[in-house]
């Protein structure tokens, strides 16, 4: 039988108005829910509580989203949802970079984002058809770099490189099809469970902070390459 047990989530929202209304909608889709309206009592709830999901909103009084996520993530494994009102870039691959796990642009529906954060809990399950099919082996390597997804741990020359499930789930996809162009509608099922709209950036932001991670310049890639109009591309031999 399955554990019946609700799942935990942290909401993390100075709009008093939001907070409540989300927090009401989360109790009735069976989620036990903890709401904090600053950041500076958060972050000690989250690392010593280890809900299953944050939801966390990038402009906060005081201590914002971003440093909130870089404060936690060393100390705590679950997923982070960033929300953001900016449509700024910058914010985003920041997000993603310091270890959240995917982020929404506000206004969303309550429904869309319980479908974001319901995809985000069931992440390390098989893949559908559609996206990207993983092989049955649970470790891939290619020189010096080494995928466990077991773990969701990659190294390189030895050393252990930090990153989120998002960034390796999107890491492993790519290297499960190697000198193969995967599309960003390949890669958005994948990682999200919904259909690339043509102008959702979250594959985009993610790439450029996996190449920065795994030292691979952003002006002319050679272990993640671009594809123009196509998609991106593992290139199995340039990990010597």
């Amino acid at each position: 039988m399955q554990n019946s047990v609700n799942q935990t989530l942290f909401i993390v929202e100075d709009d008093a108005k939001l907070r409540q209304m989300l927090c009401e909608y989360f109790l009735s889709q069976d989620f036990d829910v903890t709401t904090f309206e600053e950041g500076e009592n958060a972050i000690n709830a989250i690392v010593e509580k280890q809900p299953d999901i944050v939801l966390l909103d990038l402009m906060l009084p005081g201590i914002d989203g971003l440093t909130i996520c870089r404060q936690i993530r060393p100390n705590y494994s679950g997923k982070v949802l960033m929300l953001t009102a900016s449509d700024d870039d910058f914010d985003h691959v920041a997000a993603l970079e310091i270890g959240a796990d995917d982020f929404v642009t506000k206004p969303i529906k309550p429904r869309v984002l319980l479908a974001r954060m319901r995809m985000l809990l069931r992440r390390g399950g098989s893949n559908t058809p559609s996206s990207v099919q993983a092989p049955n082996s649970k470790v891939l390597e290619f020189d010096q770099l080494k995928l466990n997804d077991a773990r969701k741990v990659c190294e390189l020359a030895g050393k252990v490189i930090s990153m989120s499930d998002s960034e390796f789930d999107l890491l492993w996809a790519l290297a499960c099809s190697p000198d193969e162009v995967l599309s960003r509608d390949q890669l958005t099922k994948t990682l999200r469970g919904i259909e690339y709209d043509g102008l959702d950036r979250t594959v985009d932001n993610k790439i450029v902070s996996l190449r920065k991670k795994l030292g691979d310049t952003s002006t002319t890639p050679k272990r993640i390459i671009t594809v123009r109009g196509k998609g991106y591309l593992f290139v199995p031999d340039t990990w010597q």
